[in-house]
Order: C-alpha cells, then structure tokens, then sequence
C-alpha cells in the first residue's frame, strides 16, 4: 500500500493514480490521514481488496502533501552510518543519539523553504512511521510497528545547532519547512528487503549522498526498541534514521544551501522529494 495525501485527503496510490479513501469506503474510513493511522490494520487490509476500477482520479506526485501532516513526535537520530560518524570526526556511538525536530516543521515532499540566516546544510533519511502504540518492544517484533517508510530530509541549520556548549541540536533542525516528508508512506510488505534501500542526495541533480540502509549502526527496529524502552511511541510519529555521509559541512570546503540550488531525496522503492529555496531575508 502507498498511502499519500492530495488536498488533505488521504489517497491510496497507484502508479499516477489514487483512490480517495474516504470515498472509495463509503464513508467507513476517515479522509484525515493522522485518523487512518489511529486504526491503521483495519485500513491496510481494507486498502489490500481495493479494486482497480477504484483508481479514478489522476495524480501528479508533485501534487501531494506530507503523508503524515501533524506527528504528535518526531524523532531523530545523529550518526547512524559509519561514513558520515568518521566525516564528523567521531566514532560510531555505541547506544543511538536522538534528538527531536519539532513537528511544526514537517512539510510535504514538493517545496520551497524560505533560508534562515546562518549555514543550511541538507542530510537526505529514511523515515520510518509508526503503525500503533508501541511501548517496549523487542527489536524481532519492532517492524510489526511500523505503519510504513517515506523519505525524509533533515535540514539543518548549523549554526543554531551548534551553539552552546553542550550544543543543543533540536531548535537548528526546526525552522519552518526542515522537515520535508514524503512523497508516500509505503508500508514495509511492498518492499523485497525493507531493510535494505539504496538513498541517494542529489544537490542540482549532483549525487552528494549515496548509501544503503542496511549500512546503518542501528538499522529500524533496533531504534523503534530503543526508542520504546523508555516511552510509548504513537501512531504517526515520525523517526527520522540518520543520514549517509556527504553533508555540506564536512566538505572541503564546506557547502551551503543557497537560492540558487535544488535538493532532491530519493530512496529505492518509495521516491523522492525535492526542494527549492528562497534567499535569507536581512532585517
């Protein structure tokens, strides 16, 4: 199933068409997708029996909305490939580094982002979504939890991140529009191997990160059980898995998004998401 949202309806997707699931039910399932995912089995079945004369209504999947417009959380993890710990100067951690991007920055996959002043640098994820109410669970259980994957971007703003000692990451990771999502959730039985996806960043159509998931330290159910070890995760929250080497700032020298530029996310089996971006504005 591929879940997407097109004029904040939820829409199950097929090639460049979609079925409106509200309509489509007869009225049993909600349009709002934050409610599908609140009974999320009962709408993956029912999407598993959709006829295909049901696909009536032509997509453009530059079109669509954030798959999951409003997470109640949104998690994050730092350093969860190999690469991108060593091109940050760090050895691979030994339990996941998590941090939040606050949800009121979470956009859908087609946009453009207005700059903040400062240093924006792109980290191109695999988001996994939460499914149901996980509360410890075991990492041979955790993608029983999993509603679904989409593609993420972490923008970041480094020099709000970076500031204080300890820095604090979450407020450099939140401006309005760093949290592209999308362009479906596409739930894990559509993929051969969901824990292995090529994931590629590619700035002005130049591949600046390429990688596969199966490369992560802690690879989808090792964080939703550690995430869930200590708090309940809910449906639609967001984790956002960490990001490839290849970011901005550890270039020599180091490279920054400008109005000029085009970033787009692509990951196997899901699509992808681009960005444009507006000049910051100097008050």
């Amino acid at each position: 199933m591929r879940l997407g949202v097109l004029d904040g309806r939820a829409v199950v997707v097929s090639g460049d068409l979609a079925a409106d699931i509200h309509m489509a039910s007869r009225g049993k399932l909600p349009h709002d997708p934050m409610a599908l995912l609140e009974d999320w089995p009962r709408v993956r079945d029912w999407a598993a029996g959709l006829p295909e004369k049901a696909y009536d209504i032509p997509v453009d999947l530059t079109a669509l909305g954030a798959p999951v417009p409003r997470p109640r959380q949104v998690f994050a993890v730092a350093l969860n490939y190999p690469p991108h710990a060593a091109e940050a100067g760090f050895t691979p951690p030994d339990e996941p580094l998590v941090f939040t991007k606050f949800p009121a920055c979470v956009t859908g996959p087609h946009t453009t982002v207005a700059l903040p002043p400062g240093k924006v640098d792109w980290e191109v994820e695999l988001v996994a979504v939460i499914g149901h109410e996980t509360y410890q669970v075991n990492a041979d259980r955790a993608w029983d939890a999993v509603a679904g994957l989409t593609v993420g971007q972490d923008l970041s703003e480094r020099v709000t991140q970076l500031q204080g000692k300890p820095a604090q990451f979450s407020l450099g990771k939140s401006f309005p529009g760093f949290g592209p999502t999308g362009p479906v959730l596409v739930t894990p039985d559509e993929f051969d191997h969901p824990d292995d996806l090529e994931i590629t960043g590619l700035l002005n159509g130049e591949a600046v990160q390429r990688d596969r998931t199966k490369s992560m330290i802690f690879p989808v159910p090792e964080l939703i059980a550690r995430l869930s070890a200590v708090l309940p995760l809910l449906p639609g929250d967001l984790v956002f898995t960490g990001t490839p080497a290849g970011v901005g700032n550890r270039m020599n020298p180091p490279r920054y998004l400008t109005a000029a530029d085009e970033l787009t996310s692509r990951i196997e089996g899901i699509g992808e998401i681009r960005q444009r971006f507006t000049a910051p504005e100097h008050h």
